[in-house]
């Protein structure tokens, strides 16, 4: 009876979430006074749809109302509306970063342009972050000219709405709405929480990387977060020393609105260490050389209550890349990042259960087999 009780009682002490959620549109993180200079590329992108009729907001609401969402029903309205309510969920495609950069090398100009963002659900009453799937889109280009204003909002435009084929950010984060799961019960949070990059792989970094003190970190951060969300399905608590002053994460919206979300601690926290990008040239003939690019990184995921380590290995990617001998500049950070993206997507789809021989070459730890069991059981809760 005692047994019976008890588990009654917990049953009714888990909350358990609405099946309906209300979209929040676009929203920009961090500081409300400092968005005009974080994130300039972004709102003249704004401006610019708003000219034409077509906000950003209502771009995305189309979008949404032709995407079939499997787990739950998406509300579109105003925030307002939620105001009083017991129970209110809503989602924001939310801004968390914008990277625009070129730098010259001889005669020409490499063009970099990085967007990220996250689909964030949160509870409208208690104003808690209750999920969070990270996206990112980039652009990287070698240009023969200093790209003009007209070329950098052309291709931030093109970023945000996709080309041709390529998906842009808010098609991207619809793609993530129409797989992203509610909590059922009171969930278990996944965060990529510690994050360090060695003096030898941040030299290899674009300049606009080092322009503040977490600028690189989070975008380590975000690359990790966003591959263990869509290989591996898990939702991820946002990197709070990006965008975020002691564990809150303030939003403000088009409208003005500024709300303040708390973060809750994470139950399992994933570190990341970036030790090493290296280039090695493995073959050349008249028609040009070939290169191996090298990503090197120690990844950790650890409890921080009990202090129980699940995964600490060391693992390393390596992608080809061929340079024609008419090239005579090589821009080595392209394919860095390919090799640091395409490490991230293997190991994290090995977390989600896809069997790749890749890991027996690329993984340094005795046992990484069990560690993989012990992590995916970890993941699995945080579902």
């Amino acid at each position: 009876m005692r047994q019976l009780l008890f588990t009654l009682l917990a049953f009714v002490g888990a909350p358990a979430f609405a099946a309906t959620v209300s979209l929040a549109g676009f929203s920009y993180s961090g500081d409300a006074q400092s968005i005009a200079a974080r994130f300039p590329y972004t709102q003249r992108f704004n401006q610019a749809m708003a000219a034409q009729g077509a906000t950003t907001d209502k771009v995305l609401g189309q979008m949404l109302a032709s995407t079939k969402i499997d787990n739950f029903t998406l509300q579109q309205g105003e925030l307002a509306q939620l105001k009083g309510r017991d129970q209110a969920v809503a989602v924001s495609m939310v801004m968390t970063s914008e990277t625009v950069s070129y730098e010259r090398f001889g005669g020409l100009y490499k063009l970099f342009i990085n967007l990220r963002g996250q689909a964030l659900f949160f509870d409208f009453k208690s104003m808690t972050i209750l999920r969070s799937y990270p996206i990112t889109v980039a652009y990287l280009d070698v240009l023969g000219a200093p790209p003009s204003d007209a070329v950098l909002d052309d291709r931030v435009r093109k970023l945000f709405l996709g080309d041709g084929d390529k998906a842009g950010l808010l098609q991207r984060f619809a793609s993530q709405l129409s797989v992203a799961t509610l909590p059922e019960h009171v969930p278990r949070f996944l965060q990529v929480g510690k994050v360090s990059i060695s003096p030898e792989a941040r030299n290899e970094l674009p300049e606009a990387f080092k322009a503040t003190p977490t600028t690189a970190e989070t975008w380590l951060a975000d690359q990790l977060s966003e591959m263990i969300a869509t290989r591996a399905g898990v939702p991820v608590l946002p990197y709070a020393k990006g965008y975020a002053i002691g564990n809150t994460m303030a939003m403000r919206f088009a409208d003005g609105t500024v709300f303040n979300l708390k973060i809750p601690e994470a139950d399992y926290v994933f570190s990341v260490d970036l030790t090493q990008f290296k280039r090695v040239k493995t073959g050349e003939s008249a028609a040009g050389a070939s290169y191996v690019y090298g990503s090197f990184v120690d990844l950790k995921l650890v409890e921080p209550v009990s202090g129980r380590s699940y995964l600490d290995a060391k693992i390393k990617n390596g992608e080809v890349k061929l340079v024609p001998a008419t090239q005579s500049e090589i821009d080595d950070f392209p394919s860095y990042s390919v090799s640091l993206r395409s490490l991230f997507s293997k190991f994290t789809s090995v977390l989600g259960g896809k069997d790749d021989p890749w890991v027996k070459s690329a993984v340094t730890a005795s046992d990484i087999n069990a560690q993989i069991s012990a992590t995916k059981t970890v993941l699995q809760s945080c579902k």
